[in-house]
C-alpha cells in the first residue's frame, strides 16, 4: 500500500514540476525605439523563403481553376 502512494505521489510531483516551471519564465522584452532608428547599415539582404512573381501568377491561376473566388 505505502509503494502505491509512493509512486503515485511520485508521479503527481514529476507531472506538476514541468507546468510550474513553465509558468516563471518571462517574457522578452521589446528593444528600444531609439535603437532601431540609428541603424545606418546598407540594404537589407535579400530575405528567403520570398515569394516570386511567377509563383504569385501560379497561385492565382489555381485558384480560378479551383472555382476560388478572388478576395
Amino acid at each position: 500500500m505505502k509503494k502505491i502512494i509512493l509512486v503515485g505521489l511520485a508521479i503527481f510531483a514529476v507531472s506538476t514540476s514541468g507546468a510550474l516551471a513553465a509558468k516563471k519564465t518571462t517574457k522578452p522584452k521589446a528593444p528600444a525605439a531609439a535603437a532601431t532608428t540609428t541603424n545606418t547599415g546598407g540594404a537589407a539582404p535579400p530575405m528567403l523563403g520570398q515569394v516570386s512573381a511567377a509563383d504569385r501568377e501560379l497561385y492565382a491561376k489555381n485558384q480560378r481553376d479551383s472555382g476560388m473566388k478572388k478576395k
